[in-house]
């Protein structure tokens, strides 16, 4: 099965498309994965070797993409570690173009002069492990010669933080000024916390949860098998399929199903209600327009992301327990020293803020939890830029250096 080479889609053509109606849009690519030949951009990469996963698996060689900002201090006390969401990557600010579809994900947040100056602080930002921007992941060639695919080893949040570690250590950073990151980075943020003590002085979880629950992972198991499902994807080895013939429909779906978790229900009956979608009547077949709405986002997702790395994140989550074989949640959360700002969306319904509550009071380093007003639910945490720079400023200004 020979690996497929892709003509990179230039950002303003991908910009285009997602104006342009579904029926009228360009086959989708099986995968948006990056691949090894497509442009680098900003990215560096770390070679990590051989690693042992918590499992049981083994990955023989390990690399991690990343981007960095700012200057490190000579000590070494000035740097940052932000860690992304499911979806997220690398690319934490900055233009899109070559290698960068899109602009960064949280540019109001990581810049000059932003909450995390890069005229104060050196700013790292990895893609996580199982990735598939350029970290090794589903995608990523595997000794055979061929996509690791549905082969790919079952990865934890305990796994991906112990690569951070290692990249830490081949950039000479032996202890963080802060660790942030919010939903599926704000787990990792709470391992660093438990797992590295002494090499975080401050972290910010960010809407997210020591322990996913039982409402949590059926959400999760629910999109893993809209993806499963989907005969294009071929038990995840489709990488050699042509444009239009990869699982574009299940992972569209999970993304569907997903973004239900990531807005509010008032959000989407005040922007929504039952409107039509432009002249299609929803009793003659049509849809709403929230059905559009919903259609259009798993369609972007689709083109920008790749199926099985889809999955291997999303089960990282629905594995996540910070209190496994450490006595609890309550136990680990205890053994964190750093400094903690806990942020929680009021109308988060993936991880609400009783999860935020639970971590603020475990962590003995602490203070009350920081709650965004937001009509925008999960998604809170990327739109209410305003609320979230002022909060993490505070933080910085008395916590940090």
């Amino acid at each position: 099965m020979a690996v497929p080479t892709r003509t990179a889609v230039p950002a303003r053509a991908r910009t285009l498309a997602s104006r342009t109606p579904l029926g009228d849009r360009p086959a989708v690519p099986a995968s948006a994965a990056w691949r090894d030949g497509d442009p680098v951009g900003r990215r560096q990469f770390a070679d990590l070797g051989p690693f042992a996963l918590e499992s049981g698996g083994r990955l023989p060689a390990v690399r991690l993409a990343y981007e960095t900002w700012g200057t490190l201090a000579a000590d070494g006390s000035n740097a940052v570690l932000v860690l992304h969401a499911l979806t997220g990557d690398s690319h934490v600010t900055g233009e899109a173009g070559p290698g960068h579809p899109t602009a960064g994900w949280w540019q109001s947040m990581v810049g000059p002069g932003a909450p995390i100056d890069t005229d104060r602080y050196f700013v790292v930002a990895p893609n996580v492990l199982g990735g598939c921007q350029g970290s090794t992941g589903p995608a990523s060639t595997s000794p055979d010669g061929l996509p690791w695919g549905g082969r790919f080893p079952l990865l934890t949040v305990r796994d991906q933080v112990a690569a951070e570690i290692r990249l830490a250590d081949l950039l000479g950073i032996d202890q963080w000024a802060l660790v942030v990151g919010a939903s599926l980075g704000g787990l990792r943020v709470l391992e660093w916390g438990v797992s590295a003590p002494t090499r975080v002085r401050t972290l910010a979880a960010i809407a997210t949860t020591a322990q996913t629950s039982g409402d949590q992972i059926a959400g999760f198991h629910t999109q893993i098998a809209a993806i499963a499902a989907d005969p294009r994807y071929r038990d995840g080895d489709y990488y050699d399929a042509p444009d239009g013939e990869g699982p574009h429909v299940g992972l569209g779906l999970a993304r569907q199903i997903a973004h239900q978790t990531y807005r509010s229900a008032r959000e989407l009956d005040e922007r929504f209600g039952r409107i039509p979608q432009g002249a299609e009547d929803p009793l003659e077949g049509g849809r709403f327009a929230v059905q559009s709405y919903l259609d259009h986002h798993g369609d972007k997702l689709s083109r920008r992301f790749d199926a099985n790395t889809y999955v291997a994140l999303t089960r990282t989550m629905i594995t996540h327990d910070l209190g496994r074989d450490r006595g609890g949640v309550e136990s680990a959360l205890a053994q964190i020293t750093a400094r903690a700002l806990v942020v929680a969306v009021d109308s988060d319904r993936l991880f609400p803020p009783e999860q935020s509550a639970r971590i603020a009071a475990g962590i003995p380093g602490a203070g009350p939890v920081r709650t965004i007003r937001s009509q925008f639910g999960h998604d809170g945490f990327l739109i209410e830029e305003d609320q979230v720079g002022s909060i993490v400023s505070e933080f910085l200004r008395t916590h940090a250096i």
